[in-house]
């Protein structure tokens, strides 16, 4: 086991850059755009990947880490298997939250709201420009369930590969993408000494609020 000492002392001095609420965009989505593209441009491994995190109807919390498809000012995409956990807990309680950690810039951006599934043919559009056996996986993963070991689901991937080699493969009934519209953003920057600075775009009317929230 590790020391406690040991975590305890793991610490960082944030001091990279800062962030005033009156220097940011009015509007949150050309904001996180603008981090977004400065996580790109610094070549991070993987800057579109994020924490989701939903709940079930009690409010019992889960989370995970995904990959962000697409973005615009109606929303947030992710695609997934609708019977997976999160698909059930979002069918059940569509309020969830992103979050989107980037160490190396000393960022973090916070989005909460709540979710819809988006059309199939938008689905199908995006399933269509995925790799070929990821595809195929798409058909062979039940997410979320139980299986006995490594041989059962490459079994059944072997199958759907054999079932579809050649052919285009058509998009699974279960299979598809969501879009979350964010009710608030938050956008952090690591200080020194822990102040951070937070700045959060609360969603009132139709209306942007703009507020700098204590670290």
């Amino acid at each position: 086991m590790i020391e406690k000492r040991i975590i305890q002392d793991l610490r960082k001095n944030y001091k990279l850059k800062s962030l005033d609420q009156k220097e940011v965009d009015t509007n949150p989505f050309e904001q996180f755009s603008i981090w977004f593209e400065e996580a790109m441009k610094s070549e991070l491994p993987e800057p579109n990947s994020m924490i989701l995190a939903t709940a079930t109807k009690d409010g019992k919390p889960s989370a995970r880490a995904l990959l962000l498809k697409g973005f615009d000012e109606k929303g947030f995409i992710f695609y997934t298997n609708y019977e997976s956990r999160k698909g059930r807990e979002l069918e059940e309680n569509n309020n969830a939250s992103m979050l989107f950690f980037w160490v190396e810039l000393e960022r973090q951006i916070r989005l909460e709201g709540k979710v819809s599934k988006i059309t199939p043919p938008e689905s199908k559009k995006y399933f269509d420009t995925r790799p070929y056996k990821s595809r195929i996986g798409a058909w062979a993963s039940n997410q979320s369930t139980v299986i006995e070991n490594r041989f059962y689901i490459v079994k059944k991937f072997l199958k759907y590969f054999a079932k579809f080699h050649s052919r285009d493969i058509p998009l699974p009934p279960y299979w598809g993408g969501y879009i979350l519209v964010p009710e608030s953003f938050e956008f952090w920057q690591g200080r020194t000494n822990r102040l951070h600075d937070r700045v959060r775009y609360r969603l009132e009317g139709e209306k942007w609020i703009i507020e700098r929230l204590s670290p």
